[in-house]
């Protein structure tokens, strides 16, 4: 099992989550975060005064997996949520040593 997290702009979420949906994913947790890489922010004018944006929101999507969808799931994130400009985004995979559901009691794969 791994965790997948992926960075990606805010308008792409509705896109991303069809896409991981018609893979198979159902669950995913999304976090409105802010942050900066190669983009560096950017200014903004409001009211006639020019300010600086260093942290430009964007969204985490957190998803726990099978290791046999891995791939599949970094390959959809990938392809919707890439437009060719800076700050596209990142994803991250760690591995996931348990998961359990509370309701049912289930672990591993099966709690997934």
């Amino acid at each position: 099992m791994k965790i997948v997290m992926a960075i990606i702009k805010p308008f792409k979420l509705d896109e991303v989550r069809d896409a991981l949906t018609s893979i198979g994913v159902h669950g995913l947790t999304v976090t409105e975060v802010k942050g900066y890489g190669r983009q560096k922010g950017h200014t903004e004018i409001y009211r006639g005064a020019e300010y600086a944006v260093s942290f430009l929101p964007k969204l985490k999507i957190e998803l726990a997996v099978s290791s046999e969808q891995v791939q599949a799931v970094i390959d959809a994130i990938s392809s919707v949520a890439r437009t060719g400009q800076i700050g596209d985004g990142k994803i991250f995979v760690s591995p996931l040593d348990q998961a359990i559901r509370i309701r049912t009691g289930e672990s591993g794969d099966e709690a997934l």
